[in-house]
């Protein structure tokens, strides 16, 4: 047998043992991936000090107590407003419903009228059927996702060792990082190098890109929303910008719930128009500000890919799986991109009688004069 068959057997039977001890330890991996992401996003600040002489114990204490005491400041703050709202809003909804009854259903019934008695039994039968599924779609998601992550430990348990695992990770990372590059193989060293490199760019890019963008979001929307004065703006811009970690779906509950609020609220049609409009700011000052800013259009994490990835890992893990979706869908990104430049450099994909092709460049966008 070859070295380089035995070195694919030994790293495919290495990674297909750490994929089965991670199922087998799923239920309590949950404070410990926490601890980890912590660690790997409050790392840039440790360094920060540490190039300042600062001990690196005396860093990671000082940085994450003061992350400790923003987020409680932070809870403090937001949550009084949040709750009083969520329970008025609860109170009021059954209000809501009648109002956007009143609204829409001389709408419906118009456009039902101009349908037949069999178009009209398909269209409840079917409307009825999706509904159901989508129901019990997402109760079974939720239900994986609460037995897959909190029911086996509390939210007690889960912020004593969150802090804990971090703390240790983030004053012993350079000594971890160190370990882990001795054991690399010293043949592809710089090739593997250079790819953990580009997985901790994407990393780092998306994730502590992608929650400021969040928090101005969050920030936008609430203050948008209530300025234009709408009852309960606040609860759903905060909730609409923290759900905007997983493309498309914070900004379009954001705007289906802003909405339906409006038209239970307001008569005027100008002022549905503003709430519309708080959003289309939002969208925009996302796409073409804070995303460029502070994430980077190089990362090279399609949304599409990241909504999957999450999805996928709260179906299988539960909220340990969303947690560490992103830094899987990152990594088997690089990979992927790695697996076809090899690829195309390969045999099986040129032919040596045909030169190798130019780079392949995008093309111009301007007009043709």
């Amino acid at each position: 047998m070859s070295a380089r068959s035995t070195q694919f057997r030994f790293w495919l039977l290495a990674f297909l043992g750490l994929v089965a001890l991670l199922w087998a330890l799923k239920p309590m991996l949950l404070p410990f991936v926490a601890g980890m992401t912590l660690a790997y996003f409050l790392d840039p600040v440790v360094n920060a000090l540490s190039g300042r002489k600062v001990p690196r114990w005396l860093g990671t204490l000082l940085v994450l107590l003061g992350f400790t005491t923003l987020v409680v400041a932070l809870l403090l703050l937001i949550a009084p407003l949040l709750q009083s709202q969520i329970v008025a809003l609860i109170g009021a909804m059954p209000g809501y419903v009648t109002t956007l009854k009143e609204h829409l259903m001389p709408v419906a019934e118009t456009w039902i009228a101009r349908l037949s008695p069999d178009d009209v039994e398909k269209l409840r039968d079917a409307v009825g059927q999706y509904a159901g599924n989508a129901v019990g779609w997402a109760g079974r998601l939720l239900q994986e996702l609460v037995s897959g992550g909190l029911a086996l430990f509390d939210i007690l348990t889960l912020l004593i060792i969150t802090p804990v695992v971090a703390f240790y990770l983030l004053r012993d990372w350079p000594r971890l990082t160190q370990a882990v590059d001795t054991l690399l193989p010293r043949k592809h060293y710089t090739m593997i190098r250079k790819e953990m490199l580009e997985i901790d760019r994407t990393l780092s890019g998306f994730i502590r890109g992608q929650a400021l963008v969040c928090l101005c979001l969050g920030l936008i929307y609430g203050v948008g929303l209530t300025l234009v004065g709408l009852k309960y703006g606040a609860t759903v811009g905060v909730i609409a910008g923290a759900l905007s970690f997983i493309p498309y779906v914070g900004s379009t509950f954001g705007l289906v719930c802003s909405l339906a609020l409006a038209m239970a609220q307001f008569d005027e049609g100008y002022r549905i128009g503003l709430v519309l409009a708080v959003f289309l700011v939002g969208q925009s000052l996302e796409g073409y500000v804070l995303t460029p800013k502070l994430v980077g259009d190089r990362v090279g994490l399609h949304p599409v890919w990241i909504l999957f990835a999450l999805f996928a890992g709260g179906s299988l893990m539960g909220f340990t799986g969303v947690l560490i979706a992103v830094p899987v869908a990152a990594v088997i990104g690089v990979l992927t991109r790695f697996a076809l430049r090899q690829y195309k450099l390969s045999a099986i994909y040129r032919d040596p009688l045909v030169p190798a092709p130019p780079p392949y460049a995008p093309p111009d966008d301007k007009p043709v004069p």
